[in-house]
């Protein structure tokens, strides 16, 4: 049985593999893609850059722009008394800043963390679970969230959507330079180069897909991470185990959450319920199995 620290070291392990995995796989499709049109690796250079650059906006961005896509309200300290003291009491025993704090007016029991570093961080509640869960049950939920900010996750994942955006801006620019041949070769370069320019036009059409797999199964370990790090803070796993029962239980979807937010929240927002099972299946889950991550937290007990 591991204790909370070897959880902690685990997961921080299995994400830093994936973060890798993740880098090396959007260099081998901007090479290949390069080659595929005959421009060469200098292309792919560029191509990467100019990618990078056009999607570093949504890295600064990203709090604002979810927080509106979201329509979350600043919490007021005077409503939301429990909200802001738990928050304040964590932040002084772990150090960080306060976050930001905003309320989201739905029913549905959620919440996320997000921002680009502890400095300029948020912390979103929903008006369901401030009212559904007692302030332990809330500690362990704000825990949660405030480790995604001191492990750097809402970095990680705002990183992690930049490199998507490269590699779906990458296989667009491939299917549309396509049409117009890409660089002219001999005879022999195109024998030598016809396999790869069919695996670019594949790569082009599937790596979009790939891509978000690979952020899914990022964002899955460091729920765990949070989990295990939010245990830390409180000393008590019981309070989030709690909360995340009454959060699974809860099965009324949150209207605002869409595909594109989903991974940050504690919980799927989507309530999404395909009866399908298997490791296929869990492929395209944002979140572990609830079950897995109370259990996780019951272990540290």
């Amino acid at each position: 049985m591991l204790n909370i620290y070897e959880q902690v070291d685990r997961n921080k392990a299995k994400s830093l593999i994936v973060m890798v995995g993740f880098v090396a796989f959007v260099v081998l499709v901007a090479w290949i893609l390069s080659e595929a049109l005959g421009y060469g690796p200098s292309a792919a250079i560029w191509a990467m850059v100019i990618a990078g650059l056009m999607s570093l906006g949504s890295f600064y961005y990203s709090d604002q722009i979810i927080l509106t896509l979201s329509g979350a309200r600043p919490a007021s300290k005077e409503r939301d008394f429990n909200f802001f003291t738990v928050a304040e009491n964590l932040c002084l025993a772990s150090q960080l800043p306060l976050p930001r704090l905003y309320v989201i007016e739905d029913s549905a029991t959620n919440a996320f963390a997000t921002g680009r570093d502890p400095k300029h961080a948020v912390v979103v509640a929903t008006r369901g679970l401030l009212e559904k869960l007692d302030r332990t049950e809330l500690e362990g939920v704000v825990a949660h969230e405030l480790s995604h900010i001191r492990n750097y996750d809402i970095r990680l994942m705002a990183l992690v959507t930049v490199l998507i955006g490269i590699v779906t801006l990458l296989a667009d620019w491939f299917l549309r330079m396509s049409s117009f041949g890409g660089r002219r070769r001999s005879g022999d370069e195109n024998r030598v180069t016809a396999l790869i320019v069919i695996v670019g036009f594949f790569l082009a059409l599937l790596s979009p897909l790939i891509a978000n797999l690979i952020k899914l199964a990022i964002s899955r370990r460091r729920e765990f991470l949070a989990d295990a790090s939010g245990v830390q803070l409180t000393k008590y796993p019981e309070g989030l185990a709690r909360a995340l029962e009454k959060i699974s239980q809860d099965k009324e979807p949150l209207e605002v959450a869409n595909k594109a937010t989903a991974h940050l929240y504690i919980a799927d927002p989507l309530k999404n319920k395909h009866g399908a099972i298997g490791w296929f299946a869990n492929l395209f889950n944002t979140h572990p199995p609830v079950k897995e991550r109370i259990d996780a937290l019951r272990a540290m007990a």
